[in-house]
């Protein structure tokens, strides 16, 4: 197994990539518009094609820009900026609508476009990791050593980052997850090599500056990381004694890049200046004043209201809450973080934190992952795993730390459990593939099992409707009974279908139910995950406890459950 470790990983790069390329592609491909892509494609288009921000009230731009500049090679496509929706401040939702599906006709070839720059961020994301952990741990675990190429902490971050199904799942849509975490990623790793130099350094100073900017302009809850980096200035974890000439240093550092940080943000949001745009009481006075960005400050107070408050009834193994649940990012870590991760992950925390060469390291990256992670379990905004993308990154970057140990001798039980770790990870991400947004691992029964653990954007976010499509002519089913989580149009697709309660189309359904609930007519259903806990419906869950007492008789990936309600004749 050592020998492994001498093999020039440099040379490895291309395979690699060459494979995470053909898993991304080939699984988006078959993937119909999630819940949310047609929003963030609609910012992203009528920022690039008007310059205006003003539908990027919840996600800065920068990613969305990023997604959308491949859009701009289609001539034809239409804004609706016709429409009362593009002056309306909660118009961005029929915006999109209308973009995707009304005034265009060629969805596929744009959601296409769109997911093509988010697999080269998350290739970002794994060269980032590649660096910070080569920067971190170096060749021989040295504090602030620049390590190798062949620094196999670097490559081991590497693999990590591009093959976990959680992160390939998201690095292939065109949302911010991932976006976010590659620029948080490089903003933490820019801190580091700021602060791991002493004295004042201002070209790693501006590019600190620089780093925190394209975070922060990429996804509102970067945001949260502002106190966390705070912290990690005063902590004496670079090499020098704590005092407080040093750790005021580094703050003074931090507040300046974070002062720089500010004229990014506005020059990614088009360098906007208009009236505020604040809808709380407390706030509402400002907005006779005239300022930078009023788009990116009213973003961060809606941001901050639908953290606190959450967004609909939150799911966890059965039970619904309005306000979150305290568990619900411990659950989600444990059954959707792939298992060779969680099995290495107390192995990294025990050797890497025990000795005093790696801990003041370690500590770096494990302190603003846990306080992030701790935040999060506070939050009631409760829908996905995908929110803890951020600390898993930094997690694969303080697990890599491993790597050198392995290369200097360690023991036998360390050296298998490096090496076997790989090959676990893409286990994992091979036996789900292409399904990869509804992974979990085998401790929690599999992707089959996941929507009676977690639901929405854990196994469920609209993706399977083109695999429904398939289904249907290989059975040769000529309707089907859908009750639809989605964005996206079954119509468009030629589905031939009988409507029920659906999210968000079909939503009055809930209320209106078309079909007798206590003994369904014969047909054929498909009900999305999601929607079989009717989530809608706060207490009485009255529209499909009859199927909720069954086995699906087939599935469309895993997100589509599939019942025969048979005839008298049949």
């Amino acid at each position: 197994m050592k020998r492994i470790w001498q093999l020039p990983r440099p040379w490895l790069a291309v395979p690699l990539v060459w494979l995470f390329f053909f898993l991304a592609l080939n699984s988006l491909v078959g993937d119909s518009p999630t819940m949310d892509e047609q929003n963030h494609l609609a910012r992203g288009l009528a920022f690039l094609r008007t310059g205006d921000p003003r539908l990027s009230l919840e996600h800065p731009p920068l990613v969305n820009s990023l997604s959308a500049l491949p859009l701009l090679t289609l001539p034809g496509i239409r804004l609706p900026t016709d429409d009362a929706s593009w002056e309306q401040p909660e118009g961005w939702y029929r915006f999109a609508e209308l973009l995707l599906w009304e005034y265009n006709h060629d969805v596929t070839r744009m959601v296409f476009l769109a997911r093509l720059p988010v697999v080269f961020l998350t290739l970002g994301l794994a060269l980032v990791g590649l660096c910070f952990a080569q920067a971190l741990w170096g060749s021989r675990g040295s504090p602030g050593s620049r390590g190798s190429r062949g620094s196999p902490a670097g490559w081991l971050a590497f693999f990590a980052l591009l093959f976990d199904p959680n992160i390939l799942a998201h690095g292939r849509y065109s949302t911010t997850d991932v976006g976010g975490t590659a620029f948080l990623l490089l903003a933490t790793f820019l801190l580091w090599r700021l602060w791991s130099r002493p004295g004042w350094d201002w070209p790693r100073l501006l590019a600190a500056g620089l780093g925190l900017g394209l975070a922060f302009g990429s996804k509102l809850s970067t945001l949260g990381f502002v106190p966390i980096f705070a912290l990690l200035a005063l902590l004496p974890l670079y090499g020098e004694r704590w005092g407080w000439r040093p750790a005021g240093r580094r703050l003074a550092q931090y507040l300046l890049a974070g002062l720089l940080s500010l004229g990014v943000v506005w020059a990614i949001f088009g360098f906007q200046w208009d009236v505020m745009q604040f809808r709380s009481p407390a706030l509402a006075g400002l907005n006779s004043w005239r300022g930078p960005m009023p788009t990116f400050w009213a973003g961060i107070e809606q941001i901050a209201g639908l953290s606190g408050g959450g967004r609909g009834a939150a799911f966890l193994l059965g039970q619904f809450s309005t306000t979150g649940f305290p568990a619900y990012f411990p659950v989600a870590f444990l059954v959707k973080t792939p298992l060779a991760t969680l099995l290495l992950l107390p192995l990294a925390l025990l050797l890497l934190l025990r000795s005093r060469a790696t801990r003041a390291r370690g500590l770096f990256l494990l302190i603003p992952a846990g306080v992030y992670f701790l935040l999060s379990t506070q939050s009631a905004l409760n829908i996905g795993y995908r929110h803890l993308l951020p600390m898993l990154a930094l997690l694969y970057v303080f697990m890599s730390g491993l790597g050198p140990l392995v290369q200097q001798g360690g023991n036998r039980a360390l050296r298998w459990g490096v090496g076997l770790f790989p090959a676990g990870l893409l286990l994992a991400t091979l036996a789900v593939h292409p399904h990869y947004l509804s992974f979990f691992n085998l401790p929690a029964g599999g992707p089959a099992n996941g929507y009676k653990i977690l639901i929405d954007s854990n196994v469920d976010w609209g993706q399977d409707l083109l695999r429904l499509q398939a289904w249907m002519a290989a059975n040769e089913v000529d309707e089907v009974n859908l009750s639809w989580f989605g964005s996206a149009d079954p119509a468009y697709y030629g589905l031939n279908y009988r409507p029920l309660p659906g999210l968000p189309r079909h939503f009055d359904l809930w209320w209106d139910v078309p079909f007798n609930s206590a003994d369904p007519e014969p047909g054929v259903y498909a009900i999305s995950v999601s929607n079989l806990w009717e989530i809608p419906l706060q207490e009485e869950k009255y529209v499909f406890p009859w199927f909720r007492q069954r086995s699906p008789d087939d599935r469309v990936g895993y997100s589509i459950l599939i019942y025969r309600v048979p005839g008298e004749q049949d």
